[in-house]
């Protein structure tokens, strides 16, 4: 009975620690969870294409705050085919040198409204030595700022600066996408303050800047100590301006073209519309004829300019 109750008493004992050969290997650890699959982000919506900055002209054109007289000039000016061809966009920050009665500005400003800046650049009558130009200057200027201030809806926006005759400046260096100057080389010539001006105008231009002329085309190969007084400019003299002052002519363009004005009255450009300068005489003639023969000249400061030829020798 001795014998017999030891094996089974190891049998017992051996039962209880889980005895048997399959019993006696470790149990398995316990398998780690397994990570998540990362669950992806969901893709940024991407932003909207930005819309191309084009404009607009339809509403602007026929707006009512231009007069039936300056929307008959159009046919002349074609402002939508010249301000397209020098490249305008309704975010650019423009200069217009000179404006005058604000036959543009009448256009410039609502377009660039909101989105870009329009600066008048006008001159400084106190510095003007001819009494005659002086007065002509303060009445203009004067008449220019009533404008705007009379409806502050179109032209509260637009920043009006007045430079010195003989030494203009046109605004913060580099600070300008695009300069603009309808009909006023000539007078520029006359004041002898041409060169200066482009000077000027590629100065505030960025590189890569567009300048912007239109103005009275004189008969190639004029002689201007002879028409200086016309109110006529040749074209070559315009080209050698702009690019002595450090430009470079992009394009030219014809939109602006009149073959039947024959550039020989003795009243000079001021004889055709709109002036009519002989008043009643031959008036329709001159009405038949249409505003004057107009070059249209598209020129771009280059990319690496920093500043004017004149400047670079200075330093």
């Amino acid at each position: 009975m001795q014998k017999l109750a030891l094996p089974f008493a190891l049998t017992l004992v051996l039962a209880a620690c889980g005895g048997g050969q399959e019993s006696a290997k470790p149990a398995a650890a316990p398998e780690a969870p397994k990570p998540a699959a990362p669950v992806a982000a969901p893709a940024p919506t991407p932003p909207p294409a930005a819309a191309a900055a084009t404009v607009d002209f339809d509403q602007v054109l026929a707006g009512s705050w231009r007069s039936d007289a300056n929307k008959a000039r159009d046919v002349y000016r074609h402002p939508r085919e010249t301000l397209t061809f020098f490249g305008l966009k309704p975010n650019m920050t423009v200069v217009e040198i000179t404006p005058g009665g604000g036959w543009f500005t009448e256009i410039l400003a609502p377009l660039l409204k909101g989105q870009g800046k329009l600066s008048a650049a006008l001159v400084d009558a106190t510095t003007v030595e001819k009494e005659g130009t002086r007065n002509y200057l303060i009445k203009s200027n004067t008449a220019y700022r009533e404008k705007l201030a009379a409806d502050a809806e179109r032209y509260g926006a637009v920043d009006v600066r007045e430079f010195p005759m003989s030494a203009p400046v046109l605004g913060a260096p580099a600070s300008a996408d695009m300069v603009l100057t309808f009909r006023n080389v000539h007078n520029f010539m006359m004041w002898n303050t041409d060169k200066a001006l482009f000077k000027a105008a590629f100065d505030v231009l960025k590189p890569g800047g567009v300048l912007g002329v239109t103005d009275h085309r004189a008969a190639a190969g004029a002689d201007l100590e002879k028409i200086k007084k016309s109110g006529y400019i040749t074209e070559d003299y315009v080209i050698q301006l702009a690019t002595d002052a450090g430009f470079q002519l992009q394009e030219k363009s014809e939109i602006n073209a009149n073959p039947k004005d024959t550039k020989d009255y003795e009243g000079g450009v001021w004889t055709l519309p709109p002036t009519l300068g002989l008043g009643d005489k031959d008036k329709d003639k001159y009405l038949a004829i249409g505003e004057s023969d107009r070059m249209t000249l598209k020129f771009v400061k280059p990319a690496t300019a920093a500043a004017s030829p004149s400047e670079s020798a200075k330093q």
